[in-house]
């Protein structure tokens, strides 16, 4: 028996799909799902890298995507479909809207699929598959997974590592937040180090540690870095920038090998940050904490939205202003979008405010929905001015080469430097910047 996994790529803002001679960000979901089910023959398509054999002759088609690739992943689904192919879909997007999905599958996993995906074959091999699967789990484990069904892909230096999964936090836009309502589960560190391990017995001399929130349990993460410390591994993965304010916990994650950290600031508006229900976030302390952070030698990405209830064209602009200022290195943008199943969506909906209703035109780089200080027009404009600003040559020199530092680190920076000329590049071609 047989499963084909595909992992779909996103649209670019002309229609055509996003391709890459190389894919960075890998997703562990089919190397772990693989391990479980060890009895059956398991393919792997990346769909940015490579195309997607819609010839196979796998028993079943499992279709899983990031964010606005769902509309991708539900057109490969119907292609599927129409070849007389079981088809599963998975991931964030489907969860959140089973009963879209279900219109283009046989069966949809719903959350997390490591106790759901074992029990969904046995009752595909016993002909009688359920058209929904929602198993959540109580603990979070599970086997070694199978990397080489990704190490044999054009992928990048280094391999994703699982520490934790949910979030203890509840951001009403966050897809993440409204699926796991606040639960935060933890793998055991053994089996965190058991992962670690075989990454660098493949060879790989870098890992990203994948987690919504790393730091968010203090004592964990003492003695994960303690542990990480001993094996001389560069990592990377994102946390709250409230890491800042715990001087001890800061210098162990550095000292530990740990070369970069994403922050999800969402905004340099209070007022925006409570609108999304993450007041608990203070802007005023952004610019001390993220200088703390770069004083520990840990290089800063940030995420951010722009729309929020509390934002303008002006402040959005101010954010460029923020970026270059405090040099990030990696700065993602993306514009507030009601994702159906999110609390963001319910509130938007009820109050008569999304101008787009073709939930499957969603894509991150255009405004759906009218905020309460701007049109819809005017956010769309202002978020791709934000880009070309933060993109200028002058403000990619001064972010990433005019650094204080530079000399103890030139080829890092002009690493940093060369990938932020590639993310202009594809900017002024429409595509922003994302993980793939």
């Amino acid at each position: 028996m047989k499963i084909y996994f595909i992992q779909s790529t996103p649209y670019d803002s002309s229609g055509g799909l996003v391709k890459k001679s190389r894919l960075y960000f890998v997703g562990l979901a089919p190397a772990i799902l693989a391990a479980l089910v060890d009895d059956w023959e398991f393919e792997v398509c990346l769909e940015t890298i490579e195309p997607v054999d819609f010839d196979s002759d796998a028993d079943i088609i499992a279709v899983s995507g990031m964010g606005h690739a769902i509309i991708r992943s539900i057109e490969i689904a119907k292609a599927f479909s129409a070849r007389g192919k079981t088809v599963v879909m998975g991931g964030y997007m489907a969860s959140l809207m089973p009963e879209e999905a279900l219109k283009y599958c046989n069966s949809v996993v719903i959350g997390d699929a490591e106790e759901v995906f074992p029990q969904l074959l046995a009752d595909y091999r016993n002909g009688c598959m359920k058209s929904r699967y929602y198993m959540p789990l109580a603990k979070l484990s599970y086997p070694l997974p199978r990397y080489e069904l990704l190490t044999a892909k054009k992928i990048g230096n280094f391999l994703p590592v699982q520490a934790g999964r949910g979030c203890p936090h509840s951001c009403s836009f966050c897809s993440v937040a409204c699926l796991y309502r606040g639960r935060y589960l933890k793998r055991n560190i053994d089996e965190v180090m058991r992962d670690i391990r075989e990454v660098k017995r493949l060879g790989y001399k870098r890992f990203l540690l994948l987690d919504d929130n790393i730091c968010s349990d203090k004592a964990y993460m003492r003695e994960l870095c303690g542990q990480i410390k001993t094996l001389k591994m560069q990592w990377f993965s994102q946390c709250s920038i409230q890491i800042a304010d715990d001087g001890e916990l800061l210098a162990l994650v550095a000292d530990s090998g740990c070369a970069a950290l994403s922050f999800g600031l969402e905004s340099i508006s209070q007022e925006s940050l409570s609108y999304m229900n993450k007041g608990w976030a203070k802007v005023c302390d952004y610019e001390r904490q993220l200088a703390k952070i770069a004083a520990a030698g840990i290089d800063l990405s940030t995420e951010m939205v722009v729309g929020a209830d509390g934002d303008t064209p002006e402040s959005i602009e101010q954010t460029a202003d923020f970026i270059v200022l405090n040099k990030i290195a990696i700065p993602r943008f993306y514009i507030l979008t009601p994702i159906p199943g999110t609390d963001f969506f319910k509130e938007t909906q009820a109050q008569g405010r999304i101008v787009n209703e073709d939930i499957y035109s969603y894509n991150g780089a255009q405004a759906v929905h009218r905020p309460l200080r701007m049109t819809a027009e005017e956010l769309t404009a202002a978020y791709w001015k934000l880009y070309l600003q933060v993109f200028s040559v002058w403000a990619i020199i001064r972010r990433t080469l005019l650094k204080r530092g530079f000399w103890r680190a030139p080829l890092k920076h002009f690493f940093y430097f060369y990938v932020n000329l590639y993310y202009r590049y594809q900017i002024r071609r429409g595509i922003p910047p994302n993980i793939i």
